[in-house]
């Protein structure tokens, strides 16, 4: 199988001083600095998910053109060559290129990561789009508003996908 580690918003706006901190932040930031080092080891792909919202719309986050939109600094130095996907909705497949990237991958596995668990990591993960591939979630390195948001959308996901940790044998 070839994988491939998709790492969903991990944008400014989400920590401290952002327009939406999350809960658990920063071990988050640090889990998944870790497995992006274990993809690079590994030769696995990371691909970058960016949302981007729009203030006409009423968006009070992420808004194109924001600092808060922006991929956390640390994300972007530890893996400078991955594809950064932009996307609109919760789901990263629906009107983006992510399927053409990891059809040019070869990918057939997908391990996937970031912020919010139950929006945007959990659409993508059982995406119409992402049945064809083996998906797992890496538990810890997801976070959202709280700790009880984020422990029940793992639950209801853990029917469909498998649920793993950084620091299970993934890698």
């Amino acid at each position: 199988m070839t994988k491939a580690l998709i790492v969903i918003d991990i944008q400014n706006d989400y920590f401290d001083n952002g327009r939406f901190p999350l809960w658990n932040t920063n071990s988050v930031l640090e889990n998944i600095e870790n497995a992006i080092r274990k993809a690079n080891d590994k030769k696995i792909p990371v691909i970058l998910i960016q949302h981007a919202a729009n203030s006409k719309a009423g968006a009070l986050f992420f808004n194109e053109g924001t600092g808060g939109a922006d991929i956390h600094p640390k994300i972007l130095k530890i893996s400078p060559q991955a594809p950064i996907i932009k996307k609109n909705f919760a789901d990263s497949f629906f009107n983006t290129n992510l399927e053409e990237t990891l059809s040019k991958l070869k990918a057939t596995e997908l391990l996937i990561c970031g912020m919010m668990t139950q929006n945007c990591v959990t659409h993508t993960a059982i995406s119409k789009s992402a049945e064809k591939y083996k998906v797992s979630v890496l538990t810890d390195c997801c976070t959202t508003v709280n700790e009880i948001i984020h422990k029940m959308a793992l639950t209801a996901l853990s029917t469909r996908i498998t649920l793993s940790t950084s620091t299970d044998n993934i890698f």
